[in-house]
C-alpha cells in the first residue's frame, strides 16, 4: 500500500509514529508531510533509514497514495486543526485516512461527511473492542515465555525495542511474536488493542486477551510497553500492562541523558536502577519477574559517548544493555 505520512513541524524527533511506520511497516511510504522541512528527504533526518522518500509541504505536493497516516502522537492525543486541510485534501483525492489519536476522525462531522462522499475509510486505530472485560489472571499459565518492554519514561523506545527483539529472535531461529499495545505498533502489525483507551478496569484484561490469542502460536511473546510506572500521567496504563501480561522477563528502556519526565519537566526521573527495582517489585506480587536487561536510546550521542553511556546504564541497572537500533538486540537474546 502506498502511504503518505503527516508529521507537520514534528519530524522526526516528535513524530515517533511517522518514524515507526517508516522503519518497520510493510508500506511504500511515498512522502512525509512536514511544512518545516519541505524539500529534504527522510535520509536527511533519520540516518539509519537511508531512504530518499521526499519531505513535502502538503498533500498537493505528494505523489499518488492510497492512505494518509497521521504520524504524530501528541500528549493527550488531540487533533491539531492545522492538519485539517491536508486530511480534507487526502479524502478528496480518494485516500483513506489512518490515525492513532484519542480524537476520533469518525466523530468529526466534516471528515465523516467527506469520507462518505468520496467512498473512503477513516480508520481510528485508538478505538478498542466493545467487548473487553477484566483480566482473569491467567497469562502466566500460557505455554510461552513473555517479555515486556518497560520504560523510565514515555518515548524511550519501547515499541522500537520490542520490534527489534522480535526480529533478533527470529533471526536466531526462535519463534517469537509481537504484541502491540499502542497506535504505532498496531499500524505496523495490522492488529492489536490500544490499551491507553480502554476502560481502566479492562486494561489488564485487554493485554491478557492478546496474549491468550497468540500464546499457542509462539514460544516467545514480546509485549510492547507504554508509559512508565513513575510517570505522573501515564502510570495507570503501565501498571495495567504489567499485571495483565504477567511477564517472565522485563527489558527497561531509557534515553541517554534524559533527567526529567518528557512533557512534565518539573518531575525528575529517578535513577534507572531504582525504576528497575520498582517494576520488579510491583510485578512480583502478581507474578514474579526478572530484569532481562536494558535498552538505551543513544541516538543523540557520538559512538564513543554511546559506549560510555551504555556502560554507565549497565552499571545502574546491574544488567546487560544495548542500543537496539545502533547495535542490535542480540545480547539480550543471549540472556533470554
Amino acid at each position: 500500500m502506498r502511504v503518505a505520512v503527516l508529521a507537520h513541524e514534528q519530524f522526526p524527533d516528535r513524530a515517533k509514529t511517522a518514524v515507526g511506520v517508516l522503519r518497520y511497516a510493510d508500506h511504500d511510504v511515498v512522502a512525509v508531510l512536514d511544512r518545516d522541512s519541505a524539500g529534504t528527504t527522510v535520509a536527511d533526518h533519520v540516518a539509519d533509514l537511508d531512504a530518499d522518500t521526499p519531505v513535502v509541504e502538503g498533500v498537493a505536493d505528494a505523489p499518488a497514495f492510497d492512505a494518509l497516516v497521521v504520524g504524530i502522537a501528541p500528549i493527550g492525543g488531540g487533533f491539531d486543526d492545522s492538519w485539517r486541510p491536508d486530511v480534507r485534501a487526502a479524502i478528496e483525492r480518494g485516500a483513506d485516512v489512518v490515525a492513532g489519536l484519542h480524537y476520533l476522525l469518525n466523530d468529526d462531522a466534516e471528515f465523516a461527511r467527506l469520507a462518505d462522499e468520496h467512498g473512503v475509510e477513516l480508520r481510528d486505530i485508538r478505538r478498542p473492542p466493545d467487548d473487553l472485560t477484566v483480566a482473569e489472571g491467567v497469562a502466566r499459565e500460557l505455554d510461552c515465555e513473555v517479555v515486556l518492554t518497560v520504560g523510565t519514561d514515555c518515548s524511550t523506545g519501547k515499541m522500537t525495542t520490542t520490534l527489534e527483539l522480535v526480529e533478533a529472535a527470529r533471526e536466531r531461529g526462535l519463534d517469537a511474536g509481537f504484541v502491540p499495545t499502542g497506535q504505532t505498533g498496531i499500524m505496523i502489525a495490522g492488529s492489536g488493542i490500544p490499551v491507553d483507551r480502554t476502560v481502566s478496569d479492562f486494561t489488564a484484561g485487554a493485554v491478557e486477551r492478546m496474549l491468550r490469542e497468540r500464546g499457542d502460536d509462539h514460544d516467545y511473546l514480546v509485549v510492547e510497553g507504554q508509559g512508565s510506572i513513575v510517570h505522573p500521567a501515564y502510570s495507570a496504563v503501565t501498571c495495567g500492562i504489567l499485571h495483565g501480561a504477567m511477564p517472565d522477563h522485563l527489558v527497561l528502556c531509557h534515553e541517554a541523558g534524559r533527567e526529567a519526565v518528557h512533557g512534565y519537566e518539573s518531575f525528575s526521573l529517578p535513577d534507572p536502577g531504582r525504576v528497575a527495582a520498582l517494576y520488579v517489585d510491583l510485578a512480583g506480587e502478581v507474578a514474579p519477574t526478572e530484569l532481562l536487561g536494558g535498552a538505551l536510546n543513544t541516538s543523540g550521542l557520538t559512538e564513543s559517548d554511546a559506549e560510555a553511556a551504555l556502560a554507565e546504564y549497565e552499571a545502574a541497572i546491574d544488567a546487560p544493555a544495548v542500543d537496539p537500533v545502533r547495535q542490535d538486540a542480540g545480547e539480550l537474546l543471549e540472556e533470554l
